[in-house]
């Protein structure tokens, strides 16, 4: 049985890393206003959710849901025109309770991503 040395580990490694093709993006979270999980005391009138990759507008959705899954936003869910890595929807005044957000995104580059997650408001 042959042994391989660590250097000859390390090149294999190497090169490797090197050759590798590159990585397909997809569309991720990566900021949101209110924050998974948060606790707020004052109702937010908007939810902004910011991805890493543009957003395809026609495909992209948004909505917010109370505890007993009835949808409470203003129905004007869209993709920012001057700026498609966000997407948004209006809130009307929102009463004490735990809220459901609930997207899909589809990047320009045709890769859909999808999440939810909840607030409350005090």
């Amino acid at each position: 049985m042959r042994r391989v040395s660590a250097r000859g580990l390390l090149l294999v490694s190497l090169l490797s890393a090197l050759c590798a093709g590159p990585a397909l993006a997809h569309s991720g979270l990566r900021r949101a206003e209110p924050a998974p999980d948060s606790k707020l005391s004052r109702a937010p009138n908007e939810v902004r959710l910011a991805f890493s990759e543009r957003l395809e507008p026609a495909y992209s959705k948004l909505r917010v849901e109370d505890e007993k899954g009835n949808e409470v936003d203003l129905r004007d869910a869209h993709v920012d025109r001057t700026d498609r890595l966000h997407l948004r929807v209006s809130l009307p005044t929102l009463g004490p309770g735990v809220y459901t957000v609930i997207w899909r995104a589809l990047s320009v580059d045709g890769h859909a991503t999808e999440g939810r997650f909840t607030f409350r408001v005090e």
